[in-house]
């Protein structure tokens, strides 16, 4: 499908450790160049992620903090002054929490992390998507959200309970994979395809950092699951495997999957898009 990989280019959000980097290494490897959306450096000791750096072959830029809109409007910013064009946006960065947190935007931090920032992130790059050659979103999701029994706006918002891994964390992701579902035919129209792919379990678990999982599955994380180059390589074939041509679903094991509650799918687009254009952008415009 892709005759020559070094003309093509990929953003790849949270892309300095875990899943991202590995994806990002793949890319490098497979002859890609690489933007990079992150908030850590790159490992020191990475000798290809290195010298891929000082090539300008990856090239990095820097958010304090994801869920903060100032600082996350610089970057994008910069992004925009200095790159041509993306040929597939990886909406990647992500993280799990212990208890309920906020966002300086008042919204259930899960939420505004997973879910908001992914579309506000494909808003402002969407001219340099149009730009580019293969013109398609991935969304990371997972496949936790089949465990959401509940779902309406408002709890994804300022939540009632809260439960590690299938609460917020959960319903946050099935919002980002039903309004993947909902905006797919807006974004046809321009030639994007978009689509949420689960990267599966992957052992991504950093020592010294919380991992928002609950103490059974963090250690079954840490014997059994599978490397960050599985999640990787299920995000590259969401990308570019067989089901390319596709769009608005949602991929589990490399299969098309059915989302719960598909009936607020517009709805959470709906919400995702106010706040865009209320709160990114001020009001001043309006997303088309």
């Amino acid at each position: 499908m892709i005759t020559n990989p070094r003309e093509h280019i990929a953003l790849v959000t949270g892309a300095s450790s875990g899943i991202g980097l590995a994806l990002t290494r793949k890319l490098l490897s497979e002859n890609w160049q690489v933007i990079a959306l992150i908030r850590s450096d790159f490992p020191k000791d990475d000798r290809l992620i290195q010298t891929q750096l000082k090539e300008g072959s990856l090239r990095a830029y820097k958010v304090k903090d994801l869920t903060d809109y100032g600082s996350l409007r610089h970057s994008l910013d910069e992004i925009k002054g200095k790159e041509q064009r993306i040929d597939i946006l990886f909406n990647n960065a992500g993280g799990g929490l212990s208890e309920l947190r906020y966002s300086k935007q008042g919204r259930e931090l899960h939420y505004e992390l997973l879910t908001v920032v992914p579309y506000i992130i494909l808003m402002e790059l969407m001219e340099l998507l149009r730009n580019g050659r293969l013109k398609t979103v991935i969304n990371t999701s997972s496949q936790a959200l089949k465990f959401t029994k509940e779902f309406t706006i408002d709890t994804l918002e300022h939540p009632k309970t809260f439960r590690k891994m299938f609460g917020p964390y959960a319903t946050s992701k099935l919002a980002l994979s039903l309004w993947t579902q909902a905006i797919a035919p807006q974004l046809a129209k321009e030639g994007i395809k978009i689509r949420s792919v689960d990267p599966g379990i992957n052992n991504t678990l950093k020592k010294g950092k919380d991992s928002g999982l609950t103490l059974w599955f963090e250690l079954f994380m840490k014997f059994f699951s599978s490397p960050p180059t599985h999640g990787a390589n299920q995000l590259y074939e969401g990308a570019l495997g067989k089901h390319h041509n596709e769009t608005g679903v949602f991929l589990l094991k490399d299969r098309v999957a059915a989302l719960k509650f598909t009936e607020y799918a517009q709805r959470v687009l709906d919400k995702v898009s106010d706040i865009y254009s209320h709160e990114f952008l001020g009001g001043s415009v309006q997303v088309k």
